[in-house]
């Protein structure tokens, strides 16, 4: 009882277990990509989708929807695996807690996205919150970057650069995309995904290997 005690503690510090961190950065990793891949099989499978004109959200309904909204799913499984494996990296700040309950409300978000089939696109029927957890994304997004870009210098350089990039790159073009015709908000819409899972997978690498080293 004595040892097991003391093997869960390290200079009064919870032990780490860098294979739980291992775990769930993996699946982090996995279910970026899955993302990824679902919106290019979608495009392809869905008749007469333009990915220049349509947003996921388009992909996301109607009779294929199933290709997206599993990969949505995955994807929010990533940001909660994440938020799993920043928890167990606690630095003890305030500041660090809000980027693990951020990345939660970030899965809770996709996974709203997901589930429910209303886009805010002139249907009456049910209410329309699309438009409103779109908006939440975005804040959401922009707080989880800028945290880790000034809360992860044990992660790297990397990671700081990466994240301080990625909240300046959604800071501005969030509104923009807000703003673009409908002809090309779908293209726009992807690049900004696209920085957000980069981001996924690099704070998820990090934070694996960041746990083998201090293990």
């Amino acid at each position: 009882m004595v040892e097991n005690e003391r093997k869960l503690r390290v200079g009064g510090s919870p032990l780490l277990v860098p294979e739980f961190v291992a775990v769930h950065a993996w699946v982090a990793i996995i279910g970026a990509l899955a993302l990824v891949a679902g919106n290019i099989v979608g495009s392809i499978v869905v008749p007469g989708h333009d990915w220049i004109a349509d947003t996921v959200s388009d992909l996301a309904a109607g009779r294929y929807e199933i290709i997206q909204d599993v990969t949505l799913y995955a994807f929010a499984a990533a940001l909660i695996c994440l938020s799993l494996a920043a928890a167990h990296l606690h630095d003890g700040s305030r500041a660090w807690s809000v980027l693990v309950y951020t990345l939660v409300l970030l899965a809770l978000c996709v996974t709203i996205i997901a589930a429910r089939n209303e886009y805010g696109d002139g249907d009456k029927e049910g209410i329309v919150i699309h438009i409103y957890v779109v908006y939440a994304l975005g804040a959401l997004f922009i707080t989880a970057f800028s945290i880790l870009g000034f809360r992860g210098h044990r992660f790297g350089r990397g990671v700081i650069v990466s994240s301080r990039v990625s909240a300046i790159i959604w800071l501005i073009g969030t509104p923009v995309f807000f703003n673009l015709p409908t002809s090309i908000d779908g293209a726009f819409e992807r690049f900004l995904g696209i920085v957000a899972v980069i981001w996924c997978i690099i704070f998820a690498m990090a934070m694996r290997r960041w746990s083998f080293h201090h293990g």
